[in-house]
């Protein structure tokens, strides 16, 4: 008869199962408690900020509760500061991912010096944004850069940073050329990975590029069309530098977004509490639009059909 376990021996503590679960608790613990310290405490901070009227400079502390979201809703400026947040967004997010595929296309040919077209283009995104910005501002003026190019052409240029009709379009192409290089390479690696006989199946078909383009290459890209967007429109409800350096939110109104609109409340008129409230609002919008964009996926992700 053979040897068995005695069945009043107790099973070790530290079975195959428990010492798998713990090596994958140990692997993402670093990612866990980062979220939890960066993100979830700070998040959970600023609803209790929310919730009172915190004056630095007389060092008071209240509870309002609901007071300054109420003040929220009766806020006269914050429909124009929406506004300007929605063009900003849809302005650079239709400009940017347009160029930057027009580009990852382009640049996808087997031609000489392509490689340095392709640096050249993405070139901007490490650059400071600061700097890039301070640059732009100067080439924007009324005696600046762009001016002066169109002066040579007997053209006289608008003051571009003071113009409500112009400041708006200004930040957004600078932004636009700041960051379309990002958006360049996720999309020329991706146009990299379509199978190549897949098009010469159309061609003897008898399919032209359009048609290529259209049936084959944006489905099979899909995944990074929804990628890219989700980082774009994101992004562009964060922007905050761009509209420090250039505009300053004016003229008037017209480029006071969100972001820049919180900061104004909170670190020059010092209310921290709306500012706060501005807050969550700002994390409601950019969590219903990221939601609103993965469940569409099933109708533009071509592998989600």
């Amino acid at each position: 008869m053979s040897a068995s376990a005695s069945p009043n021996q107790k099973r070790p503590f530290w079975t195959i199962a428990r010492r798998d679960a713990a090596a994958g608790y140990i692997f993402i613990a670093p990612q866990l408690i980062g979220i939890i310290i960066f993100v979830l405490v700070p998040l959970g901070l600023v609803f209790w900020y929310s919730l009172h009227e915190w004056n630095v400079l007389a060092a008071s502390f209240n509870f309002v509760g609901a007071a300054n979201y109420q003040m929220l809703l009766a806020d006269p400026n914050l429909p124009q500061v929406l506004v300007a947040s929605a063009i900003f967004s849809a302005g650079l997010v239709i400009l940017n991912m347009s160029l930057a595929l027009l580009l990852a296309v382009l640049l996808d040919q087997k031609l000489k010096g392509m490689v340095v077209f392709r640096t050249l283009f993405f070139s901007p995104v490490v650059v400071s944004l600061v700097a890039w910005t301070i640059v732009w501002s100067f080439l924007l003026q009324n005696n600046g850069g762009i001016n002066g190019m169109l002066a040579m052409l007997g053209i006289e240029g608008p003051n571009w940073l003071r113009t409500p009709t112009t400041a708006m379009i200004s930040v957004v192409v600078v932004q636009v050329f700041k960051n379309v290089g990002l958006n360049m390479i996720l999309f020329l690696a991706a146009l990299q990975g379509v199978p190549k006989e897949l098009y010469e199946a159309a061609r003897v078909d008898g399919t032209g590029a359009f048609k290529q383009f259209r049936r084959i290459t944006l489905p099979l890209i899909s995944p990074t069309i929804l990628l890219t967007s989700i980082i774009t429109i994101v992004g562009s409800l964060q922007v905050f530098a761009q509209i420090a350096v250039l505009t300053q939110g004016g003229p008037g109104m017209t480029t006071t977004v969100l972001v820049y609109y919180l900061y104004q409340q909170a670190f020059q008129f010092h209310f921290f509490g709306y500012g706060s409230t501005l807050s969550i609002l700002l994390f409601v919008i950019v969590a219903l639009l990221t939601f609103a964009q993965w469940q569409l996926r099933k109708r533009i992700v071509f592998y989600e059909n």
